[in-house]
């Protein structure tokens, strides 16, 4: 049996692709002993207690990932010590780091002082930002070098680590899964979407944190051309983010108040009717700089709850859905480009019906976790 260490400073509570991944991964590897070291969060006592595993939580933030300034320095040392000592007691025999940097640094390191297994994950935008700066790269490429394998979230990511030169022992792409059993269809409610404001709306749904990528700006532009194809069209934003006052205000300039929900704090119950209650879902994601999407596993749960979807195309979304069977990509840089999209579609309901009905059967196909953990398994020798 392995003793293993899943460092990653996102996981549940905190919202993100990624940890949830983590979470739903490494709550369904029972055959191994699995620790979580990840950052402290103040409300995260009740979601700590439902993990089957353990859950330990230390400082994993800094305003720094380099090592020459004196706070990077002070914070790769401090978690340096603390993980080695940890994996010491508890006799760990993996590291398993959820990013290059600032988590696969720590990780390796410690793992190297050790004599112990190290893997790394990569989701493209992490070291698409991490090759800017001279010093990461470099970090970066130490911990590629030293590690005995990086798992790639799609065959995009692995390009971009192809692409910058990041040479690693063993490389592996493995999509991030869904619960086929939780994420499932539901009939239209009326009280439901009562609840949810939705009555009577044509419902577009983004999932997802806000920020200039995911493109939830370009969405609500779109919506000044799409209102007059789709006069009770209303666009739902559920997530928080550094851009939500940008998106607010962006709304109200344009006169849009009615068209535009803004959603927080949501817990799974009420996601899910999201999901199960929209009329459509889009992550209208693109390129900014070297910042991209890496998958995208929320179109992926849409599809499981029978929903189409649309995505931008960059980064590797076009692997999370199936072009023109499950949902399309289409370019999300123009708000017009996603206007007469969605127009299409909504002026051609028999499409729409027959794409919602392929799209549980794709995602459950391609992404549900029985799957995807034996996969994950077989490929990192588990």
């Amino acid at each position: 049996m392995e003793k293993i260490v899943v460092l990653s400073e996102v996981f549940p509570p905190q919202h993100g692709g990624s940890g949830r991944w983590f979470w739903e991964l490494y709550s369904r590897i029972t055959q191994h002993e699995i620790h979580v070291y990840t950052h402290i969060q103040p409300d995260a006592k009740d979601s700590d207690e439902v993990f089957p595993s353990t859950v330990v939580r230390g400082h994993l933030q800094s305003s720094e990932w380099g090592v020459i300034s004196r706070v990077g320095l002070r914070f790769y040392g401090g978690r340096i010590k603390a993980l080695y000592h940890y994996c010491k007691a508890h006799h760990i025999t993996q590291i398993h780091s959820g990013r290059v940097l600032h988590e696969g640094l720590i990780g390796m390191i410690v793992a190297k002082l050790l004599g112990i297994r190290h893997l790394v994950f990569v989701h493209g935008e992490d070291i698409e930002t991490t090759a800017v700066s001279r010093e990461h790269d470099f970090l970066a490429r130490q911990v590629f070098r030293y590690s005995h394998q990086a798992i790639c979230n799609s065959h995009n990511s692995q390009r971009v680590m192809q692409r910058l030169g990041y040479v690693c022992r063993t490389i592996d792409v493995i999509h991030p899964g869904a619960d086929a059993g939780k994420f499932v269809p539901a009939s239209p409610d009326q009280q439901t979407r009562e609840a949810l404001g939705w009555q009577d709306k044509f419902v577009i749904l983004t999932v997802g944190r806000l920020q200039a990528r995911k493109g939830q700006d370009k969405m609500i532009e779109a919506l000044v051309e799409l209102k007059q194809h789709i006069p009770n069209v209303l666009y739902v934003i559920v997530g928080n983010g550094d851009t939500k006052a940008q998106l607010q205000s962006l709304t109200e300039e344009l006169d849009l108040s009615a068209h535009v929900q803004f959603k927080s704090e949501l817990d799974d119950a009420q996601m899910l009717q999201c999901y199960q209650q929209c009329d459509l879902f889009i992550l209208p994601n693109r390129s900014i700089n070297n910042d991209i999407e890496g998958f995208g596993m929320v179109l992926v749960e849409a599809q499981l709850c029978s929903k189409v979807v649309l995505a931008g195309d960059s980064g590797g979304t076009c692997e999370a859905l199936s072009q023109d069977h499950s949902g399309l990509i289409v370019d999300c840089t123009e708000p017009s480009t996603i206007a007469r999209a969605i127009a299409e579609l909504y002026q051609q309901p028999d499409r729409l019906a027959k794409l919602a009905e392929q799209a549980r059967p794709f995602a459950k196909t391609s992404f549900d976790w029985a799957g995807h953990v034996k996969t994950f398994c077989q490929r990192v020798g588990l």
